[in-house]
Parts: structure tokens; sequence; C-alpha cells
């Protein structure tokens, strides 16, 4: 028996998808395909949102794991499964472990946030042992891999394997029962199991249906991927979707995706964070940013859906509720309505007077000031944060700011000074 990660050798076929949804009923939900007048509304198109986070284990891995967990022998069942993963394949292995009886390791990166590592654990129960290796996915894939090969145990890739590819396509075979005439179909992107697996349901079909691929902008491994035709290991990512936050895509996956894919988009995270409150506030919908990934590409490929039928992956809803700080305040800056300047005040009394009446308009809002004062200077610095009612306000702020004669600079996204507020 191989103990090493297993090599993926072949695409898996129609007939494995079909066999893979005969082995998950009554593990994984058939999950409801619901159309959302808000976006349809919004993007000219009958937009339907595509369930997962109903899951019971709140994403769609279940489907790949215990695909993967099914077809194994009773000696690897025997010896137990190792995995890695941000936290929605943990869970989907925890759960299968529990309802197999295997023993599992799973290894996940230190910063994954609390509830996945919770739930992981409760989903498990006595069948798992958790693992907190790294501060990236793909740190705890390699002390997973290791420790695997020492223990000669299983390994159970979260993406790029036959099986576990298999598993997630059911989703495709679902969504054609549910929207048969469904011509096109968004799905999020990490390592690119899903989209890969969806693209070997929709080769089978005499109907073409359209695959667009939705990728976070800070992690684009199976973007850069496609543009040099062999997976790249990025050397710096944003782990914010850590769902789909991935240094390096798959092998087999980016065979697939290249020719499954009608195109790929980047989503910049805060556009994401954006759709995650407007899914939650409008909808009633608690996406995670992985989950809300689909839906936020749609801005990016309205001009190509107007007036069909575009179902979205909604792949998981597990979020922390401590994370939600974070989302909102990626999502005012994305949206322009938030701001940070470092501002050289006077330190005679009066000048942060002034700043308010005169800079600021009606509808501003500071909403952060840091300052301290020392009588050794002429001036000092201050960090001040204004969040604005509308975009539009923008550019009037700067105006008055300007004619107040101010000495500022405007903390960008880009600037080392700015990794301290967000």
């Amino acid at each position: 028996m191989s103990t090493e990660p297993p090599s993926p050798l072949h695409a898996p076929s129609l007939a494995n998808v079909v066999e893979a949804a005969r082995q998950l009923v009554g593990v994984s939900r058939v999950t409801p395909v619901e159309l959302n007048e808000r976006l349809s509304a919004r993007h000219g198109a009958e937009v339907y949102l595509k369930r997962e986070d109903l899951q019971g284990v709140r994403s769609y891995k279940i489907r790949g794991a215990y695909n993967f967990m099914a077809s194994l022998t009773e000696e690897q069942r025997e010896r137990g499964v190792v995995c890695a993963s941000a936290g929605n394949h943990a869970q989907g292995v925890a759960d299968g472990c529990a309802r197999l009886f295997i023993h599992g390791h799973i290894f996940m990166p230190k910063n994954t946030p609390r509830q996945k590592v919770s739930r992981t654990r409760d989903i498990g129960g006595q069948q798992v042992e958790l693992h907190l290796v790294g501060d990236t996915f793909d740190a705890a894939k390699e002390a997973a891999e290791a420790f695997c090969r020492a223990k000669q145990l299983t390994f159970i890739h979260p993406f790029d394997d036959p099986a576990v590819i298999a598993g997630q396509a059911t989703i495709g075979l679902e969504i054609l029962q549910e929207v048969p005439d469904v011509d096109a179909i968004v799905v999020p992107i990490g390592g690119g199991g899903l989209a890969a697996g969806i693209g070997v349901v929709l080769k089978g079909q005499e109907r073409p249906v359209l695959l667009f691929g939705a990728e976070p902008a800070g992690s684009p491994s199976m973007q850069l991927a496609l543009q040099e035709g062999h997976p790249v290991t990025l050397e710096e990512m944003d782990p914010f979707v850590d769902g789909a936050a991935v240094r390096r895509a798959g092998d087999l996956t980016l065979s697939l995706c290249r020719d499954a894919l009608e195109d790929l988009v980047l989503v910049p995270e805060g556009r994401i964070c954006t759709e995650m409150i407007a899914l939650y506030q409008r909808d009633g919908v608690i996406a995670e940013p992985a989950g809300a990934l689909a839906v936020a590409a749609l801005d990016q490929l309205t001009p190509r859906l107007g007036g069909q039928k575009v179902v979205c992956v909604v792949s998981g809803g597990n979020n922390d509720l401590a994370r939600y700080s974070e989302v909102v305040e990626r999502s005012l800056i994305y949206e322009g309505l938030r701001h940070y300047f470092v501002i050289n005040f006077s330190q005679r009394a009066g000048s942060l007077r002034r700043y308010i009446d005169e800079a600021l308009g009606e509808t501003d809002d500071i909403i952060r000031f840091e300052y301290l004062k020392r009588t050794t200077r002429e001036f000092g610095p201050a960090l001040v944060g204004i969040e604005l009612a509308r975009r539009d306000d923008y550019e009037p702020l700067m105006e008055r700011m300007r004619a107040l004669g101010l000495s500022f600079s405007e903390l960008t996204p880009e600037s080392p000074a700015y990794a301290l507020l967000v």
C-alpha cells in the first residue's frame, strides 16, 4: 500500500460522478437552487443560488471527502487517514471519519477561524485528532504529508484527486436536474476541484452550458497556472478568503479547468466582503468569504450574462462572527466610503476644531483619531479615519482639506502602514 499522497493519474469520468452521487445518498444533502430576485434585477439575468451553505457541514466539501473515504480498502480504513485544510475540507473529512468509524488526523493552519476549528472537533468527535500547524494551508499540507509518510496513513487531498473531484462534481448533476435550461454556472476557485468536477459533468451534455470561475484577487494561483501552463507557487498571497486561498493549483485540476472554463475572473477581497454583507442583510444568507466569491464575481460577468439563467454556487457558510469587523472594514474601503489619513496638525489650540468645522462635510464622520501632543514641536502627526455617506463625497473632502493648507497623506492598501489598520 502506498503511503505517499495520491498522485492523480487520470480524470474522473461522468460515470464516476454518477457513482459518487449514489455513494452520497443519505450523506450529503441535495441542496436547493433558489432564484434570487435582488441579484436578478441587479444583473439583468435570472440568477439562482446553489445553497451548499445548507449542507450538514455547511459546505460542499463533504461530497469529495466522503466519496474518497468510501472507496478506501479495509486495511486503509484501519490504519487511518490524514488531511490538510483551512476548514471546510477538514469538516468534510471529520464527518466521513465519524460516519465510517475511521481515525483521522486533521492538519489546519494556526490562523484558521476558531469557528471552523471548533466545528471540525465537534463533527469528528473522538474519531479525529487536530493539529494546528503553520500560517497557511500549504504549510499545514506539507506537515500533513510528512506525518502521513511517517505513520503509513492515507492522505486525502482537498482537491487534486479523481475521487474527490468526482464527489464535488455531483453539484453539477444536481444543478442540471434543478435548472435543466441553465445557461451558465459560476463557481469559486481555490485549488480548482469544484470547477474541475462540474466541468466533467458539463462536458457530457448536449446543450452547452458556460462555466465561469471566480478566484480571490489576492491569491490567483489558478489564473497564474493557466497563464504559465503549469502550477506555480505564489510567493505572496492574501489569506483572507481562507476557503479559496491556495498557493498552488492542482495538476489534475489545472488540466480539467483549462478545458472546462469559459473564463476566470479575479475578484477583489473588498468586493467579496460587500457581497457577504448584502447576502446577509438582504437575503438572509450567511456566507463565508469563499461562499460569496461566485456571487461577487457577477459584477465583472454581467455584460456576458444578460438575459440568461445563471447559477452561482454558494460554496460554504462557515463564518466566524469575530471576523465581521474586518469584513465591514474591507467592504467600506472597497466601496470608497472609508479613508485613512496622516495629517500634520498645528499644535496651537483650536487646530482640530478648525479641521472639524471647515474640512468635514455634514455627513462625514471621524471614526478613528490617534494623536500625541508634543510640546517641543510646532506640528504633530495624527492618524485620522473618516467615513463618508457617499463615494462622491471624497473629492469635496479632499478639496476642503487642501484649502486649509494642511500637510497630509492618505494611507492606501499598498502602503506598509496600512496593514496596521486592517
